[in-house]
């Protein structure tokens, strides 16, 4: 009998597998390939075809089709063997038909077993190109990962080296800080101190206007005495006409008088002139010292008016010296609040451009941690999973090696047997069953 597989399409992968043997069993009792008839089986399993698988046996070896090609048959001595000649017995044994059904059962599932083996060692042999594959492209990977991973230093290091130059930087504006609240300092205390002798001017500028006050004032005072003296040397000027007036009148009375009841010859008008000449001495007397005691008092009002002038003259320039100072001061005072005003902004604009760089880098920093982080675990699963892929192939390895083994072990069973058997194998997507 010859067993003859029939494909549809075929793969590039042919597989050839010798067996010798001589009448030798495979699969059970009452089983055997070859003998004296000859027929062709197509066997379709689990949607995988055998191209061509030819057994020889007593009867002879089968050719061979298929996309595999033709296989010739060894040519051997033709001998004749006399007992064939015989006639035969044509005796039918009643079980034959059982025994044939058996065998056709045997061998469907033997070459089902054998179809799902070799499907089994194609599964495996894609899975392990898959396996050389992924492989490949973790191998890819993992180089294009450190090239990442370079670029994540080299960035973090450049991010770094920014960092270490806004510390610096801080450390500069910190230093010009201090500077400037030391100069914020002194012109605080320059502010302090005019301010200081902006009171102290403003009390004796206070004390010096009471004292222009008190000046004027007596001014006022001596001017209004000096008009009541005025006043009172007039009345007595009148009043001292007055009586000069009554005395001349009573002396002229008197004379008359005299005249009238003095006999005597006496010298009236020389009486009356030493009377005149004594009372005009008495009166240019009282005139000289009123006079004199006006222009005394005169005088020392015109000193003391002259004192106090130029005491409020003085007070004057002093004050107008004050105000143009205050004046310079107030200037001054603004034009320090204004720098110090220019120099906080600046501090506090530092201050800000400062934190801002440093939260800018330590977010940044944290990023590329984080980035990091992430791609040390990516990095660390695709080694997990490159361990499983490879725990993975040194299995199917290992399987593979052991149905490699077990397949050379059944060819060795075979060819210590009997017949000579050629197993010709190549895998294809459909199998036709074709009976003859």
């Amino acid at each position: 009998a010859h067993l003859h597989f029939s494909p549809q399409s075929s793969f590039s992968r042919t597989s050839s597998y010798q067996i010798s043997g001589s009448g030798a069993g495979y699969g059970g009792a009452g089983a055997a390939y070859g003998g004296a008839g000859t027929g062709l089986i197509g066997a379709s399993v689990a949607g995988r075809n055998f191209s061509s698988f030819s057994m020889g046996g007593m009867g002879g070896m089968g050719g061979m089709s298929g996309s595999g090609g033709f296989v010739a048959p060894p040519i051997t001595a033709v001998t004749v063997n006399q007992s064939l000649l015989a006639p035969l017995n044509l005796e039918i044994d009643p079980t034959i038909q059982a025994v044939r059904t058996q065998e056709k059962e045997q061998i469907k599932s033997l070459n089902n077993r054998f179809a799902s083996f070799i499907d089994k060692v194609r599964f495996l042999e894609q899975q392990n190109k898959m396996l050389e594959t992924k492989w490949s492209l973790l191998q890819d990977q993992t180089t294009t990962r450190s090239n990442i991973e370079g670029m994540f230093e080299a960035y973090i290091a450049n991010l770094r080296r920014q960092l270490d130059g806004l510390g610096n930087e801080k450390v500069k504006l910190e230093g010009e800080l201090k500077n400037m609240q030391g100069l914020v300092e002194d012109f605080k205390r320059k502010y302090e101190d005019e301010i200081n002798k902006r009171a102290a001017v403003e009390n004796e500028f206070v004390l010096l206007k009471k004292d222009v006050d008190a000046a004027y004032m007596n001014k006022v005072e001596l001017e209004a005495k000096v008009d009541a003296l005025q006043d009172e040397i007039n009345f007595l000027r009148a009043v001292y006409e007055a009586e000069l007036r009554e005395l001349q009148g009573q002396i002229k009375d008197t004379s008359v008088v005299v005249e009238m009841d003095n006999s005597r010859n006496l010298d009236m008008d020389a009486i009356v002139a030493e009377v005149r000449s004594q009372y005009e001495d008495i009166a240019n007397r009282s005139r000289a010292e009123a006079e004199t005691w006006y222009k005394q008092k005169y005088e020392e009002m015109q000193s003391s008016a002259g004192q106090y002038g130029e005491d409020l003259r003085t007070t004057k320039a002093e004050i107008a010296d004050l105000n143009r100072m205050i004046a310079r001061l107030q200037n001054e005072i603004e034009a320090i609040k204004g720098q110090r005003a220019s120099l906080e902004a600046q501090i506090a604009e530092a201050e800000e451009r400062g934190e801002l760089a440093v939260k800018d880098a330590k977010l940044r920093i944290r990023d590329l941690e984080d980035a990091l982080q992430r791609a040390k675990q990516d990095m660390a699963r695709q080694v997990r999973e490159y361990q499983e892929l490879m725990n993975v192939k040194l299995a199917l390895d290992i399987e593979i090696a052991t149905y490699r083994k077990l397949l050379e072990g059944e060819e060795s069973r075979l060819a210590s047997g009997g017949s000579n058997a050629t197993i010709h194998v190549q895998q294809s997507c459909k199998f036709q069953i074709i009976n003859l």
